[in-house]
């Protein structure tokens, strides 16, 4: 099957950039708040996929979305919900834990989801390039070649590198791995701006986004904020979605580490530190 790539052309201004929706639509409504205080405009807003997910709202939030004229990539479960399939197709580890909520979340999201919201997520390209402050830009959900691969800060570079070339991208916006980094070598960098829909497995209950600035060149910042994350354990709780799950919402802590690699398993519950001045690639 072929890729669906949408190009935007050059864009210039602040760009705002952020991943993992998952269903939250109390994390969704405030960042569209801290957005329209900033003054970005939907066109220079970028969802790099899993806009439905854990959290007890896909319909709303998917609504809230296709009204809002955002960007958005297909994630792996967007794919999964459109291919009629049974699981969310996150290349989770066969017979774990996160395998076993899945049976429980996606199916729920799966049979709420609208014809609508299903013809909103079909438009839904699968990568999108364009060209800021002078670099070639493409914003994938996990990798190039496959969109549940999960890459991280610790990865190889060799492994980036490949996507790189495969891409001819001097700049890669990536989703899927649910915590925020930043990667740097000869000339590339690979942004990963975290998810809003779960904390990152810090042990703080924040969720984060990524904005882009070419006032000086080629700029990035990560941000993060609170929301009302107890409203949004709550309406878990009532669906009957996963516990554990529901409760990360509030220790900022995974239920487990099975997809993560050592150096990031060792990182479970420190706070992280990104939220720094604009930092120039």
């Amino acid at each position: 099957m072929s890729k669906n790539i949408k190009h935007i052309g050059e864009k210039t201004g602040k760009i705002l950039v952020f991943g993992g929706c998952y269903s939250n639509l109390q994390s969704l409504i405030k960042l569209k708040e801290l957005a329209e205080e900033e003054g970005i405009a939907p066109e220079n807003i970028i969802h790099t996929g899993d806009l439905i997910g854990y959290c007890a709202s896909p319909v709303e939030c998917t609504d809230i979305v296709e009204e809002w004229g955002i960007h958005c990539i297909k994630g792996n479960v967007e794919e999964n919900i459109l291919s009629g399939s049974d699981d969310c197709g996150c290349n989770y580890v066969e017979g774990g834990r996160c395998e076993m909520f899945s049976r429980s979340w996606f199916p729920f999201a799966k049979d709420q989801v609208t014809s609508q919201n299903l013809a909103f997520l079909d438009k839904m390209p699968d990568q999108i390039d364009f060209i800021y402050a002078g670099k070639r830009v493409s914003v994938i959900h996990g990798s190039e070649s496959y969109i549940s691969e999960f890459i991280f800060k610790s990865t190889s570079w060799k492994i980036k590198q490949n996507n790189f070339d495969a891409l001819d991208s001097d700049v890669i916006l990536a989703g899927h791995c649910g915590i925020p980094f930043a990667d740097e070598k000869d000339g590339k960098t690979w942004l990963n701006a975290g998810v809003i829909g779960m904390p990152a497995n810090d042990g703080t209950p924040f969720v984060w986004y990524l904005i882009l600035d070419d006032k000086n060149g080629f700029e990035y910042q990560f941000r993060k904020y609170e929301y009302d994350n107890f409203e949004a354990n709550q309406l878990m709780m009532e669906h009957s979605l996963p516990w554990s799950y529901a409760e990360t919402l509030m220790t900022g802590v995974w239920d487990n580490t099975e997809i993560l690699p050592e150096q990031e398993t060792k990182e479970t519950g420190i706070a992280l530190q990104l939220d720094k001045p604009l930092e120039v690639s």
